[in-house]
């Protein structure tokens, strides 16, 4: 039984699947439908949802179409939580590896360094990272990877910590490879799987973070993303609470779609392992 097809057995997985599929597809097809810039003013003004065909989730203060920032923002909080975790993952995943695989001084000063970066919230070190630096895309995904690596971290070096006695690592040992390449050809890969579960949590806090700096008027000025669309519908939001309440469902279904995929896939690791 493969692990496609474990995953596939898990109710909370397929309905995640499903839901990342559809926002997937959303990111994707948001050029299509609206190639045209999604800040440009498109109509009236604060049109409500489902009053002009031309506009079925409405305008903003600025005449904005509201379902292109919406697809439009979905691609950038999907690209923003993807990039940040995978930063973060291979950042985490190789400093866990040579903690865990080297030992002594060298785990000591790493997990160290990984202690001085855990007693800051990730989020309150991504705020001062892009209030220091600028907003710009590639420092949001940085600034978020930054406060994001040290879970993965500490997981590959306890994945490290029970691999490295093993017998085919002592075998490489004996061959003569060095320490460097058994760390990252033969210790690395099996250390990876619970690592990489951890991922989609990652993905689902980055794309909360990457909305709660937008919201904050710290996100990329030249992008739409559902961060800054409920901050424009703040201004507002007695008389057209629907600005900022159809970005935030976004945000709420991607949160839960990434959380039942995680959930999907713990369940057929963990399964694997039993029957490992």
């Amino acid at each position: 039984m493969t692990l496609l097809i474990r995953f596939l057995r898990s109710p909370e997985g397929v309905a995640g699947l499903v839901l990342l599929g559809l926002l997937i597809s959303v990111a994707l097809l948001a050029s299509v439908f609206f190639p045209r810039d999604p800040l440009s003013i498109a109509g009236p003004a604060l049109l409500p949802p489902f009053q002009d065909r031309a506009f079925p989730l409405g305008t903003d203060r600025l005449g904005r179409d509201v379902l292109a920032g919406l697809m439009h923002g979905a691609r950038a909080s999907l690209a923003v939580g993807i990039a940040a975790t995978l930063v973060a993952m291979v950042v985490g995943a190789l400093v866990g590896t040579i903690a865990g695989f080297a030992g002594g001084i060298v785990d000591e000063a790493l997990m160290r360094i990984v202690d001085a970066f855990q007693i800051v919230p990730g989020f309150l070190l991504a705020l001062a990272f892009v209030s220091v630096v600028g907003a710009s895309l590639l420092v949001v995904i940085l600034a978020i990877a930054l406060g994001a690596w040290t879970g993965p971290a500490r997981l590959a070096r306890a994945e490290v910590l029970s691999i490295r006695e093993r017998d085919y690592v002592a075998a490489a040992r004996v061959i003569g490879m060095h320490p460097l390449e058994i760390a990252i050809r033969e210790v690395l890969p099996n250390a990876l799987p619970p690592v990489l579960a951890l991922g989609s949590v990652i993905v689902a806090g980055a794309v909360l973070t990457e909305a709660a700096l937008s919201f904050l008027g710290l996100g990329d000025p030249n992008l739409v993303t559902w961060g800054s669309m409920i901050a424009e519908g703040r201004n507002v939001l007695r008389t057209a609470p629907f600005l900022s309440i159809i970005p935030g469902i976004g945000l709420v279904l991607t949160v839960l779609g990434i959380y039942l995929f995680s959930e999907g896939l713990g369940e057929a690791l963990a399964r694997r392992r039993i029957r490992a």
